[in-house]
């Protein structure tokens, strides 16, 4: 079932009718294995039907805006793991990464990997839309130079630690920070919030803002984390802007993902008391 609803997400930016098809596939297997529960059922018949009502309305209105208001409450709800009925499948629970790594858990939150179906349907733009490239390709490298840098620096502020790590649990947390977290973060926080600030405020400030409003999305995690995460921010919504791609940004979040949890404590550094 993981599988196929990975599949699914995979296909979404590439070929909507087979991603659909596997979608379907994906929630019956669900069902059928009580990853999905009533309450969850009765809330995505609601939450589709929402759905399938404001991809075919097109011109701009207040149907559309309540429409499009319900979609995006919806998937935050997803996104907060608000919606009952949903039965995440819990990988691992209070492993550490390494011996000053802080204690984690991580799930397939079937749940949150649904929030690129439902904001599609808001905003048909939502995974590809014009690009505004810079004009030296090297800018590029420099993206992707300033992902160790950014963890470098959270290193010498204190929140982490340098910690080579090898988990057995790897390939799962691969499977499941790639389509079950990343795709759906930037799903939102680019597709739909940068998008729809930049349509408004202009790129910049689009990037600006949404970059904030990401990281205050980990204020969980303490005022340090909030900090980075919205630096964060801005790298995955240049990869946006530049590229015009939410999977583009998805690959550039996977990676620092990837290379915060293989070189550094994580999710943080555990203080050993003495």
């Amino acid at each position: 079932m993981w599988y196929v609803y990975a599949a699914s997400l995979l296909l979404l930016p590439f070929h909507l009718r087979a991603s659909l098809g596997l979608l379907t596939l994906a929630l019956v297997l669900a069902v059928f294995d009580h990853t999905l529960q009533w309450p969850a059922i009765a809330a995505l018949v609601a939450i589709g039907a929402v759905a399938v009502w404001r991809g075919r309305l097109r011109q701009p209105g207040f149907p559309a805006l309540a429409g499009e208001a319900i979609l995006v409450l919806s998937a935050i709800a997803l996104m907060l793991h608000l919606i009952p009925g949903f039965s995440n499948l819990k990988i691992v629970s209070g492993v550490k990464a390494g011996p000053e790594s802080a204690p984690f858990t991580f799930y397939y939150n079937f749940d949150k990997a649904l929030i690129p179906f439902l904001l599609l349907a808001c905003l048909p733009g939502l995974l590809k839309r014009p690009a505004v490239a810079p004009k030296n390709r090297l800018w590029w490298l420099v993206l992707i130079l300033s992902m160790p840098l950014l963890l470098l620096v959270a290193t010498l502020a204190g929140g982490l630690r340098v910690e080579l790590h090898q988990p057995e649990w790897l390939g799962a947390f691969m499977l499941a920070n790639l389509f079950f977290v990343s795709f759906a973060e930037e799903a939102l926080f680019r597709g739909y919030v940068q998008q729809r600030l930049s349509q408004k405020l202009g790129n910049i400030w689009g990037l600006g803002v949404a970059a904030v409003i990401f990281g205050l999305a980990h204020v969980a995690g303490g005022p340090l984390l909030v900090l980075f995460a919205a630096l964060a921010g801005i790298i995955y919504g240049l990869a946006w802007l530049w590229s015009g791609r939410v999977w583009v940004s998805t690959l550039v979040h996977f990676a620092f993902n990837m290379l915060h949890l293989m070189f550094f404590t994580y999710p943080l550094w555990q203080r050993l008391p003495g």
